[in-house]
């Protein structure tokens, strides 16, 4: 069985000048809640996703990925719920991982999470000083609660 280990991360600090790549996604989620079905588009290239619910405080859930044709994939949108999220992803290399920098566009403009995939949950990575506080398991930072409940619409005690 696939599985996920992620932690999440708010971004404080600069980080762009450190990436080596940079794509434009786009994404919209055809079931939410425990479980999600998500469809994906990335510059000219295309996923669908299934992720199980999460465990261990968010950092562990089960992910099966399969990729598909763009115009699959711009046909399954359409059956997208609430809003697409729409965001750029910067990787950075870290030490011996690669850091996900999203920075959100729309109505999720202002938000930037930072993402670290590890092969344990046990398992060190190196801590760069553009990280912020650990989000790990707080829904309020799933892309598919974004789409229902947008940063522009968070209270300030929200944002922080």
């Amino acid at each position: 069985m696939a599985q996920e280990i992620e932690r999440k991360f708010m971004v404080v600090g600069e980080y762009k000048h450190l990436a080596h790549s940079v794509n434009h996604l786009v994404q919209g989620y055809i079931a939410s809640g425990r479980r999600t079905v998500r469809v994906r588009i990335s510059d000219d290239k295309a996923w669908l996703t299934i992720k199980g619910a999460s465990q261990n405080g968010g950092l562990t859930r089960f992910e099966w990925e399969k990729e598909i044709t763009l115009g699959e994939a711009l046909e399954l949108l359409k059956l997208a719920e609430g809003a697409l999220i729409e965001k750029y992803r910067y990787l950075v290399n870290v030490g011996d991982h690669t850091f996900e920098v999203d920075e959100f566009l729309g109505d999720n403009s202002g938000l930037t999470i930072a993402e670290v995939e590890l092969q344990s949950e046990a398992e060190r990575y190196s801590r760069p000083e553009w990280l912020g506080r650990e989000v790990t398991g707080e829904k309020r930072f799933y892309n598919s609660h974004l789409r229902a409940h947008p940063y522009s619409a968070w209270t300030e005690a929200e944002r922080q």
